[in-house]
């Protein structure tokens, strides 16, 4: 395998696709070039073009992962027809000013949450629930995967928690790791092996359909 097989191998085990194909994806949609794009997540365009062509592997800041994830969830709802294509500017501008991981809502990001129960405070109100036949060990509670702003009493979108899992699962092991976890587990546990394989290694798609079955 030469130096680009392997590295473009690395990508898909970070990102889940080449990061070629994930920029080729996202610039149609938006109606961007590869120049504005790394203008939005604030990436330099030549280091744009060397992730393209892998000959870097890894974006090494963690806020421009997060820009770049939010473009991309941005790229989806422009797919979906589920934004108006006026407000995609103010929506990129938006990102481009993010700091963090969704700690500032995006409009399209709030048109895809749900409210909090009656009765129930952003503050009080869990931002997911707790894998289910899973308990915390005593003293401590599951942490909360995605931040988000409580002052807007908003929790984060489906998509934005499945995609901070599958990010968190892709640094954690690689995808034949994660193949060979969910192959042992599949005698004591297939649910577990389910659940390892739709965030490890499937498709963003095949992820969100799994936790919207078992999220409610």
């Amino acid at each position: 395998m030469d130096q680009t097989a392997h590295n473009l191998q690395q990508q898909i085990e970070l990102y889940g696709e080449p990061l070629g194909e994930v920029v080729r994806r996202l610039t149609g949609p938006l109606g961007l070039n590869q120049s504005s794009l790394a203008q939005v997540i604030g990436l330099s365009a030549p280091m744009l073009s060397q992730l393209m062509s892998a000959q870097r592997v890894k974006i090494g800041n963690p806020a421009v992962v997060s820009r770049l994830r939010a473009v991309s969830e941005l790229a989806d709802l422009a797919v979906a027809g589920e934004i108006d294509p006026d407000d995609i500017p103010g929506e990129l501008d938006g990102i481009r000013a993010a700091t963090g991981a969704y700690t500032h809502p995006t409009t399209a990001q709030l048109s895809r949450s749900t409210a909090h129960p009656p009765g129930q405070t952003a503050s009080s109100a869990a931002p997911f629930a707790a894998p289910p036949g899973l308990t915390a060990p005593a003293g401590q509670s599951w942490p909360s995967a995605v931040p988000h702003d409580t002052t807007l009493g908003t929790p984060p979108s489906a998509r934005a928690v499945v995609r901070e899992i599958q990010e968190l699962f892709r640094e954690i092991a690689s995808a034949d790791e994660i193949q060979r976890a969910a192959v042992a587990a599949t005698v004591e546990s297939p649910a577990v092996a389910e659940l390892l394989l739709a965030y490890g290694t499937g498709r963003t798609a095949d992820a969100l359909a799994h936790y919207e079955k078992h999220h409610g």
